[in-house]
């Protein structure tokens, strides 16, 4: 899985691939970052004659994270259960808007885990979405062939199982994938996006019922920290009047096209402080999901927003 060099240097290098590789199968930055450091910590545990007895540090590195993301995602299951709502996976700013927002952040020089983390179709709200709905074992063994390209020998290894048993995992992974993915260009995604916080601004519940799908579904993510629908929003109209009575309830809210995991998104903010993102997915022109990210710890990437 990787190849480098057994220098410090070789080995602190692989730090990003990890990133990339633990948070695609958490969805969460924060529980990524601690199993790339757990990982790390076991690195630095072993005797040098070990270390050196190791051909690829980075193969190593990339089995004991996926590992322990195994183990944390076993246990995860139970935490959901008790958590307040909906679970949605973190999302991610992209840096290279903030010359637009004012900042002045350079992502490559950054020690922010979030900043390391490649925005394509594989960390898409809606893949990770449906990542969440897999086994641990095909979670694993789908995001590592699939979108690592690490072959099933050395997935093996890691899921503690054959080849065979891989390859049949991230084929049932696979299968639940390609019913959910709606392709649409990021163009005709953002011109809905930007409807949509327009009509939000002015007020025009016409024009936002029309730009939602009639079997449209909102789900949000509080946490039990904010206040937010506990349960999913069904329905176009019903959507529009709950996004509507938000204006109401929330005044001084600025909306700011932004994007999220890579796409086209909206971020609600007042008085530069972000307090909610919005990931869309749209087909024929019409926004059929949305997920809402309120809970603060999970906004942390995008406090330096604004």
């Amino acid at each position: 899985m990787g190849t480098v060099g057994t220098s410090a240097d070789g080995v602190v290098g692989e730090r990003r691939q990890l990133l990339n590789v633990a948070y695609r199968l958490l969805g969460s930055v924060t529980e990524a970052e601690d199993a790339v450091q757990d990982a790390y910590a076991r690195w630095y545990g072993l005797p040098q004659s070990r270390q050196e007895e190791i051909l690829s540090p980075g193969a190593w590195l990339t089995t004991v994270t996926s590992r322990i993301c195994l183990d944390l995602l076993g246990s995860a299951r139970a935490r959901r259960e008790r958590y307040v709502g909906a679970w949605l996976p973190e999302p991610l700013p992209d840096r290279t808007e903030w010359d637009h927002a004012g900042g002045t952040a350079d992502p490559t020089g950054s020690s922010d885990p979030a900043d390391q983390i490649v925005l394509d179709e594989s960390v898409a709200m809606a893949f990770l979405v449906v990542l969440e709905s897999m086994t641990p074992a095909e979670r694993v063994a789908f995001v590592l062939h699939d979108v690592f390209r690490y072959p099933f020998a050395e997935i093996a290894d890691t899921l503690g199982r054959t080849p065979a048993a891989c390859k049949q995992l991230a084929s049932s992974a696979r299968r639940r994938v390609s019913g959910a993915r709606t392709p649409v260009t990021a163009t005709g995604r953002a011109d809905v996006v930007r409807h949509v916080k327009e009509a939000w601004e002015t007020q025009d519940i016409a024009a936002l019922v029309g730009l939602l799908d009639p079997a449209a579904v909102m789900t949000a993510d509080g946490g039990g920290m904010v206040g937010t629908v506990l349960h999913p929003v069904e329905g176009g109209a019903r959507i529009a009047r709950y996004l509507l009575a938000l204006a109401d309830r929330a005044p001084g809210l600025e909306l700011l096209e932004r994007s999220v995991n890579g796409a086209p998104g909206l971020v609600a903010q007042r008085a530069g402080v972000v307090m909610t993102v919005a990931v869309f997915d749209v087909s024929d022109g019409r926004v059929t999901r949305i997920w809402a990210v309120r809970n603060p710890e999970k906004l942390r990437p995008w406090a330096r927003e604004g």
